[in-house]
């Protein structure tokens, strides 16, 4: 059995958006928890509990090992730097 994490109140504007930057390839988890105070794991447990059984598993299917979801895996940053 799984367990459920308790996910504090989110309005649907909040929620949309972080489902829509959730699939985003190019926005990591830590993107995610800065904007919406939600880490890896809440965001998991946010996806689990809004979408469809079928549309969840595609989705981890996606982001699974995806090191642009985890910028610890990306590498270093570029800044631009407009001089």
């Amino acid at each position: 059995m799984i367990s459920t994490m308790k996910l504090p109140p989110i309005d649907r504007f909040v929620l949309d958006r972080v489902i829509e930057m959730a699939w985003e390839d190019r926005t990591p988890f830590d993107a995610i928890a800065h904007q919406f105070g939600l880490n890896e794991s809440a965001v998991v447990a946010l996806m689990r509990k809004h979408l469809k059984r079928s549309s969840f598993a595609l989705w981890r299917q996606r982001v699974a090992g995806r090191s642009t979801k985890h910028q610890s895996r990306m590498g270093p940053q570029r800044e631009n730097s407009e001089s």
